[in-house]
């Protein structure tokens, strides 16, 4: 999938573990070099983020700001 953060186009790709209990998703910035990349767990005692080598911010950052392209 694709959309728009932070100013720029990038390329999601999602993947569910564990019957949804577990998130891993990485994104590419296309035509940059910026990246993203986390893992999200929910576990019994709530959601926990695991940003991979990167700030916390910047993951929910994006997150916050990231809108998905319309289907075509």
């Amino acid at each position: 999938m694709t959309g728009r953060a932070c100013g720029q186009r990038w390329i999601l790709c999602k993947t569910i573990f564990n019957g949804g209990r577990s998130i891993k998703l990485v994104a590419e910035e296309l035509g940059g070099r910026d990246y993203i990349s986390f893992n999200l767990y929910n576990l019994d005692s709530g959601p926990a983020l695991f940003p991979c080598e990167m700030s916390t911010g910047k993951v929910v950052a994006f997150l916050t700001g990231f809108q998905l392209d319309p289907d075509p």
